[in-house]
């Protein structure tokens, strides 16, 4: 396993199934995430002991990890393709190749034409590929090096598998206990697998703030290039302060602006939130007319993949629960596949002048799978009759018989009311994977 990290014993037997479904289907299979989030735990540990109960030798896994010394030859995609020919051509039994941060791999000169397009690794496994007896799996953290590119480099030849930190459910399934109890540690510090084994409060803060200076930053501003570090850091930091809450660019400037942070454009302040987006760190929750059935540009909302690295950013200072809850929410509905969105509907209102305006409502996400969409609003307490009101009022403007939920902390027992809506607590939503 990379790094000779050792975790506890976590089950992800969502990500285990997607695997042994693709095993042998003729593409390379590319596992994705964030940094530490347990995607070589996956590949070498789980799927390996996978395949060795199922009557896999060890000898037919070639494993080869990228960010060790050991394998560094291998960065080269020219040795890393002959080394792995060598080993499975003219065999007859099945060979299984991991490969561990294949963002690593260096591109090479074209032995045969110095001058022309530089060997890459996608060249290398797309050559691989060619051995009928050999299913290839790999495990990287640049989003734009695994996702956008490979639908172009590997055109239609790859299977992609997503991993995130810890869902909830993964989380209790490894401590156990009291489910209140396990929420409050996981609210507070979040599903970073190494979390689990971190021994006291202190060890758990130190290695969130040093995920994002010794791993996430640097990363970046070496990869991007970055010249503004500072301006980097100042985007994060508002980004984790305001988890849920509407901005853009322009905000974004005029906020650094304020804070004597001159000289930034929105240009400038859209690319390095798309470098957080390429490292995994953040999702972009666009706003969706859901009876115009269109998109807004502009402004949209960002949620942290892990809401332990977002506290850890700031502090564990803001811990306020709405926006928590609402984060938390939002990873569970993305790490269950749904295409999820932050929906706007209309109501009519008088200004101040007597007119009617039409006067938007937001749904906080409008999940989508397949044909069928669900309707979902984040209330951390419902109280008065007046908070549910208001709550309850974007649902009432929909206008279709699509399912609609109400996740909340203040209650037990899910029940339906008298408009067909469901409430439901919030740790029942988070363990019923069969809900939507």
């Amino acid at each position: 396993m990379s790094g000779g990290v050792v975790y506890m014993e976590i089950k992800r037997d969502s990500y285990l199934k997607q695997l042994i479904s693709y095993r042998f289907d003729g593409l390379v299979k590319v596992i994705t995430g964030i940094r530490r989030c347990g995607k070589s735990y996956l590949l070498t540990k789980i799927y390996r002991d996978y395949l060795i109960q199922n009557g896999v030798k060890n000898e037919q896994i070639i494993l080869i990890e990228l960010d060790l010394v050991k394998d560094i030859k291998f960065r080269n995609p020219l040795l890393l393709s002959s080394f792995v020919r060598e080993r499975v051509e003219s065999r007859q039994e099945e060979f299984y190749l991991f490969i561990d941060e294949i963002q690593m791999s260096d591109q090479v000169a074209n032995p045969y034409n110095p001058y022309g397009e530089k060997i890459t690794f996608y060249d290398a496994l797309n050559d691989l590929r060619s051995l009928t007896n050999l299913d290839i799996y790999v495990t990287g953290s640049n989003s734009k090096m695994l996702s956008s590119d490979i639908l172009t480099q590997f055109r239609g030849r790859s299977d992609e598998i997503r991993v995130h930190p810890l869902s909830f459910a993964e989380y209790y399934s490894a401590v156990g206990g009291d489910k209140n109890e396990a929420f409050d540690e996981y609210a507070f510090y979040g599903g970073m697998p190494l979390i689990l084994s971190r021994p006291n409060d202190a060890a758990k803060m130190n290695y969130l703030k040093t995920l994002f200076t010794e791993v996430y930053i640097k990363d970046i501003v070496e990869r991007k290039k970055i010249e503004r570090q500072d301006v980097l850091e100042q985007i994060l930091d508002l980004l984790c302060s305001s988890i849920g809450s509407l901005t853009n660019p322009s905000k974004i400037a005029d906020t650094l602006n304020s804070k004597q942070i001159k000289g930034v454009s929105s240009n400038t302040i859209r690319a390095y939130i798309g470098h957080l987006e390429d490292a995994f760190l953040f999702s972009e929750g666009k706003r969706y007319d859901v009876k115009g059935k269109a998109y807004f540009d502009s402004p949209l909302k960002f949620y942290c993949e892990d809401i332990g690295l977002r506290n850890a950013r700031i502090g564990f200072r803001q811990q306020e629960m709405t926006h928590i809850m609402e984060n938390i929410i939002y990873n569970e509905l993305i790490n269950r596949q749904f295409s999820v969105d932050v929906g706007v509907v209309y109501a009519r209102a008088l200004n101040q002048n007597g007119n009617s305006v039409r006067v938007p409502r937001e749904i906080d996400f409008v999940v989508t799978s397949g044909g069928k969409r669900t309707y979902i609003q984040s209330a951390y307490a419902i109280s008065t009759a007046e908070k549910a009101e208001m709550e309850l009022r974007p649902f009432a403007l929909i206008g279709d018989s699509f399912p609609k939920i109400v996740v909340r902390k203040d209650i037990g027992k899910r029940w339906y009311d008298d408009k067909g809506i469901l409430n439901i607590g919030l740790l029942d939503f988070l363990l019923d994977k069969e809900l939507i």
